[in-house]
């Protein structure tokens, strides 16, 4: 499908899963805004949609900051007068470590990009996204959804449990406006995004600390961050017109072992 005179914002779009999926709606058609709190890398990715057939402009904000969401959605129809697309895939790993050594700061710091990050940015791009109708896609994980043995990654999978529960209560409010709202919950993909954990005596509490760990029984390795741009491009589209709600993992099966995701 083309995705000619369509807006799509993603957050996070810098490298890794926002990347791809930025570069693969500007190559079927759609006007990107990529967004990330900084330019560094950013821009990269801007000037690789541009020098081809796609069209982006790249947008700075902390998702976790109402003000600067708020600006940057703004930004985005000011300039293409819309929006129809929003991939909501900021975010980060944080602190993984046991529940009595997890210092406050480290779990709000998780929850604000992930979970806050999220809702901000729903928040401010559903008034433009009910003007036409269109598609929200947030990006979850295994963690806090079928995996639950990654001990010490409270903060993260709570956020990413919430995430869920956003998407389906969403996807009814939204409905009557013809907004779709799914979620998609990756397994071991190998992207950038471990580089921004932090593990602190997770040998005590038994958890592996090589990441991706464990069998992955479709291919035998981890996924891509195109594989899960395909996904993002499916829900994105009319492809999808029916479906809303709904959480789709995107592991190869690794998530039906009951492993680390």
């Amino acid at each position: 499908q083309t995705f000619e005179g369509r807006v799509a914002l993603v957050t996070g779009a810098s490298s890794g899963i926002g990347a791809a999926t930025a570069k693969l709606l500007a190559a079927r058609g759609a006007r990107v805004a990529a967004l990330r709190r900084t330019a560094d890398e950013l821009q990269e990715v801007v000037e690789q949609i541009n020098r081809g057939p796609g069209e982006a402009m790249a947008v700075l904000a902390d998702v976790s900051d109402a003000n600067a969401v708020a600006q940057a959605i703004a930004e985005t129809v000011a300039r293409w007068q819309r929006l129809d697309i929003l991939f909501a895939n900021a975010g980060v790993n944080g602190v993984w470590a046991p529940i009595e050594e997890l210092e406050v700061d480290e779990w709000e710091k998780t929850t604000a990009i992930n979970l806050t990050g999220t809702f901000l940015t729903l928040k401010y791009a559903v008034p433009h996204l009910k003007e036409r109708g269109g598609s929200v896609i947030v990006n979850a994980s295994v963690n806090g959804t079928r995996v639950f043995s990654n001990s010490g990654a409270t903060a993260y999978a709570s956020s990413k449990a919430g995430q869920v529960a956003m998407t389906k209560m969403l996807a009814l409010e939204l409905a009557r406006d013809r907004v779709r709202v799914n979620v998609i919950c990756p397994g071991a993909i190998d992207t950038e995004i471990d580089e921004n954990t932090e593990r602190r005596d997770l040998d005590d509490i038994g958890v592996p600390q090589e990441f991706p760990e464990g069998p992955h029984p479709l291919k035998g390795e981890p996924g891509t961050s195109e594989e899960v741009a395909q996904l993002v491009l499916f829900l994105a589209s009319d492809a999808s017109r029916h479906i809303t709600g709904t959480e789709i993992w995107i592991d190869g099966g690794e998530s039906l072992l009951g492993l680390k995701g």
